[in-house]
């Protein structure tokens, strides 16, 4: 991320947006079950409200730095960091209640690498298992916070698509202004990939 990006992503104004917009918004009406995956938790504001939400939080970042600043603000927590690419996790099939991801798919790379990253959701969720979360919607602001940084926006209109390829059902995405949420089930059927 460039620096804008680091300086609004760790601010109070966007911890004070992910506790009363985001995670509620995203959330709403779910149930995501006791053992729940975060992808990509970056600074951490989500992983903040979320350990009290659910029993044990297990967090994927990428980002080495990142990673060793959420692990140590969660000691004595029961929350699990751990740093590696949500496209190759070494965590086992079928082993969480749910999983959730907010505002951080417009980081990965390439659309491949978001649709692996997908289906390694799906692979380390239980049958039946929720997937939840949220991302931006393109508009010129968001395109110049990102000059110089990653950003594959994910087309909202194609997004029930993609998750159905990697093993997901019942998918509803809602756009609002500047966002989207997305929730969607692991078929009971689904076989995991390896």
């Amino acid at each position: 991320m460039n620096l804008l990006h680091r300086w609004l992503c760790s601010s109070s104004r966007w911890k004070d947006t992910v506790e009363t917009q985001i995670i509620p918004w995203a959330l709403e009406g779910l149930e995501l079950g006791s053992n729940v995956l975060e992808v990509g938790p970056g600074y951490g504001m989500t992983t903040d409200v979320l350990h009290d939400w659910v029993e044990h939080l297990t967090c994927v970042e990428i980002d080495n730095t990142l990673a060793q600043r959420l692990r140590r603000r969660n000691e004595g927590r029961d929350v699990t960091v751990l740093c590696e690419s949500a496209t190759a996790m070494s965590l086992p099939d079928a082993a969480f209640d749910g999983a959730v991801s907010f505002t951080m798919l417009h980081h990965v790379p390439s659309m491949a690498l978001q649709d692996q990253l997908l289906a390694e959701v799906a692979r380390v969720l239980r049958p039946g298992g929720i997937f939840a979360g949220t991302d931006s919607c393109y508009s010129h602001v968001f395109g110049f916070l990102h000059l110089f940084d990653t950003m594959v926006v994910v087309e909202p209109s194609t997004f029930p698509d993609r998750l159905r390829a990697a093993g997901f059902e019942h998918i509803r995405v809602d756009v609002q202004p500047g966002r989207f949420r997305f929730r969607a089930r692991k078929r009971s059927d689904a076989i995991a990939r390896s």
